[in-house]
């Protein structure tokens, strides 16, 4: 069977993208892993499949490169959105410079930002079960903000946070010299996240600027993760050490991250096509 796909990228983030409107494609956890495979497939840090929706114009499905299905995906919902744009798929309800896509964690909003693309990614979420997070806090702590957790013989301060999908932020004082790997993957696994984790390690430059290395939970290392810089962002101000709008500097570019008054994270970024091709499969 001869599959079409459309490769993308934000940021370096970098997806397979495929229009499944149909619903023909089964073993996606499967295809997944095939498809990303950098040396024996066409090589993605995730699967992006555009699906029909009953309650949004589209559906997306995410697939991490070792076949885990994951609830959203910040760079990549901005992909899906060009894609959409880029290619005129139609839905009964499609507005021209805004979208609304229904993913695990919800509905999300994305609209047209110049060259840009700006999406909604909805109110943080903080408290430790909907994380979720299993941790021991204290009668008077409601929010797992610098929780002690100790990896090896390393002592953190982690401060959790939920963009539809679990995230630990560490802050370092030189995140370009962090032994990302090292530490990323024993955190992602750690016993006191139940769904796994996300790891984002940052760097607090000055109040309008954070600069951020990620692990994202069944990728690895990748070089820009959109909900994992939301979350950045969020724990920066929740410590009160950045403004409510700041750039976060990832690997592969720049994001501006804002925590509006309606309590609602944005972010606002770009995406790109790569190239077309053909797979068998």
């Amino acid at each position: 069977m001869k599959l079409n796909f459309t490769k993308m990228q934000a940021l370096g983030n970098d997806f397979v993208v495929i229009d499944d409107m149909a619903g023909r494609l089964k073993g996606l956890s499967r295809l997944s892993a095939r498809l990303c495979d950098r040396k024996f497939g066409i090589g993605a840090d995730q699967l992006l499949l555009l699906c029909g929706s009953k309650t949004a114009d589209f559906k997306m499905r995410i697939f991490n490169a070792d076949g885990s299905e994951v609830e959203m995906c910040g760079n990549g919902i901005r992909c899906l959105a060009k894609y959409v744009w880029e290619r005129k798929v139609r839905s009964k309800k499609l507005k021209v410079k805004s979208l609304r896509i229904e993913t695990i964690a919800g509905i999300m909003h994305i609209e047209k930002a110049g060259q840009l693309i700006r999406v909604d990614m909805g109110e943080p979420i903080l408290e430790p079960e909907k994380i979720p997070v299993a941790l021991r806090l204290t009668p008077h702590a409601s929010r797992a903000i610098d929780y002690p957790l100790k990896i090896k013989d390393r002592l953190f301060k982690i401060t959790c946070v939920s963009m539809g999908n679990p995230h630990a932020v560490i802050f370092v004082k030189d995140v370009n010299s962090f032994p990302v790997a090292d530490y990323g993957p024993i955190i992602e696994t750690h016993k006191v996240f139940p769904k796994k984790t996300n790891v984002e390690f940052i760097q607090v430059l000055n109040r309008k600027n954070i600069k951020m290395r990620v692990w994202e939970r069944g990728a690895g290392e990748t070089m820009a993760c959109g909900t994992g810089a939301s979350a950045s962002a969020a724990a920066s101000m929740l410590k009160v050490l950045a403004d409510k709008k700041v750039t976060v500097h990832l690997s592969g570019g720049k994001l501006i991250i804002e925590w509006a008054v309606n309590n609602h994270i944005y972010m606002t970024g770009p995406a790109e096509t790569v190239f077309e091709g053909t797979i068998d499969i």
